[in-house]
């Protein structure tokens, strides 16, 4: 039986064109992966903590030497990164907030980027320790940004492959809904969109 872990940023509950665009492939995934489980990390309803100093000084202390503050601050993190390792795959979903992340994502990636777990530094420079487990990318955009003036503002997309790579994943689907906020564009982008999704999961 594989697990797999979602992880939603938007700030919206209802509404989202990144939730809805995960809610779809969490049906198809579950179409070829009846006997699945799915978890949900909603980071919007988290509160999780941004990257404070007892968590950088923990970060870099053996447990012997860590005193209560530390293992308080490292706890969550601890929990975070051991479920990622432990699914058999993952979706992301991401809208762009001011030309970048959510930070809510950001926030979550600071607590799962840790060298030892994620990620090492080896003789030939930093190594994913995540053995290519499959992810999946689910970003949109209100504004049309690929091929046009406005592409090299996107820092969403570029730093989102980099940091999931740079763990050692795989990106077996990247799914970009552009033009969010453009009727015109958006219907013929959102079912584009599923019908790759749909290819993806039957290969």
């Amino acid at each position: 039986m594989k697990t797999l872990l979602r992880i939603d940023s938007s700030a919206r509950t209802q509404g989202s064109h990144s939730r809805e665009l995960a809610d779809y492939f969490v049906t198809e995934w579950l179409k070829k992966n009846p006997d699945g489980n799915v978890i949900q990390r909603d980071l919007a309803s988290m509160e999780l903590p941004h990257m404070q100093n007892n968590l950088i000084e923990a970060f870099h202390m053996e447990v012997d030497d860590m005193d209560d503050k530390h293992k308080r601050a490292i706890q969550l993190s601890d929990e975070l990164v051991t479920e990622l390792k432990s699914v058999d795959e993952v979706i992301i979903s991401s809208p762009l907030y001011n030309l970048n992340i959510p930070s809510p994502l950001k926030a979550y990636l600071d607590h799962v980027v840790r060298v030892g777990h994620t990620f090492r530094v080896g003789e030939n420079g930093y190594e994913g320790l995540l053995n290519d487990k499959p992810a999946y990318l689910i970003t949109t955009k209100g504004e049309v940004y690929k091929g046009t003036p406005m592409e090299p503002l996107d820092f969403q997309q570029p730093y989102l492959e980099t940091i999931f790579g740079f763990m050692g994943m795989k990106m077996y689907g990247k799914y970009y809904l552009e033009g969010t906020s453009k009727t015109e564009v958006l219907e013929p982008n959102r079912q584009q969109l599923k019908q790759q999704m749909e290819l993806t999961l039957k290969n």
